[in-house]
């Protein structure tokens, strides 16, 4: 759903979904969309579309019956952790416009960039940004990759350029046992090499954006703030089967951050764990970055 989508934009709700432990699970709602503004979460389990059951649903089928006409309805009875009972979400359809990234500076010196997905125009955009972080007073970053729920390895690559050393690993793509890994490299400017970095993560934070939160990680020992990240990073490859009706999706390869830990169903664990709870989400409180601009204003 979400990797098709990377170029413009689709009718639909606005969220990216996935089989995990053989259940359809909300990666994340992209921001200010229906399902965002519904109040899904990633992490929802989609227990049922338009009350059919989801069980043994495959993620296009699912896509297939969420997407439809701007201003038509859909209904998702949706379980959260915590939850006694399920509950029915009715959420009208809009034109769903992707945007990749935005920021601004905190505190006279901390420039706060969120980054919503890594689409084909980041790597531009966020070239855009940077040049105008250079020139402001910041001094310090954080990184916000809550609910983003990843996209192209080659941008994430890119923007991992501008934080770490030329030549350092970005990620690992490892095919097995006794089978040759590829690793991919950090090749850009290191202009932001020697600024404090931050990271904050969440259950919606996904596949390019594990990536790029292990770079920093294993790297430059930046510190990971919220909630422990998705755990979606396998490499998939289509086999088309005889009858040209049906198709297979096999595991080729998972990713693995520098330091060789995998990120295929184990996600990444904050070293500050710190929730937002409903209420906080309610009030338009963000106790997250709040705990994140508290750690990097002791950091030189």
């Amino acid at each position: 759903m979400f990797e098709s989508d990377l170029a413009g934009s689709f009718d639909g709700i606005g969220i990216e979904i996935a089989i995990k432990k053989d259940q359809l699970t909300i990666v994340a709602p992209l921001k200010d969309t229906p399902s965002y503004k519904a109040g899904l979460k990633s992490g929802d389990i989609i227990v049922k579309i338009n009350d059919k059951s989801t069980s043994d649903i495959t993620t296009e089928e699912a896509v297939n019956m969420i997407r439809g006409q701007k201003n038509t309805n859909v209904v998702l009875t949706i379980f959260r952790e915590g939850w006694r009972n399920t509950k029915d979400f009715t959420i009208t359809r809009d034109t769903i416009k992707i945007a990749s990234i935005d920021w601004e500076l905190k505190n006279q010196n901390i420039a706060y960039i969120h980054i919503y997905q890594f689409d084909q125009n980041l790597s531009e955009d966020f070239k855009k940004i940077a040049l105008e972080i250079l020139k402001s007073p910041a001094k310090k970053i954080i990184i916000d990759l809550r609910d983003n729920p990843g996209g192209y390895l080659e941008v994430c690559q890119d923007i991992a350029g501008w934080f770490l050393q030329r030549g350092q690993i970005v990620t690992i793509e490892d095919f097995g046992k006794d089978k040759d890994q590829h690793k991919y490299l950090a090749q850009g400017n290191s202009d932001f090499a020697n600024y404090p970095v931050v990271i904050l993560i969440n259950k919606g934070s996904a596949s390019a954006s594990e990536i790029l939160a292990g770079a920093l990680r294993d790297n430059r020992n930046t510190k990971l703030i919220g909630e422990k990240s998705f755990g979606k990073g396998s490499v998939q490859t289509v086999i088309n089967l005889k009858n040209s009706e049906s198709f297979l999706k096999i595991t080729i390869a998972k990713w693995l951050t520098p330091k060789g830990d995998s990120i295929s169903e184990v996600g990444l664990n904050p070293d500050i764990k710190i929730a937002i709870t409903d209420t906080d989400f309610e009030a338009k409180k963000d106790p997250q970055l709040n705990k994140a601009l508290e750690i990097i204003n002791d950091l030189k």
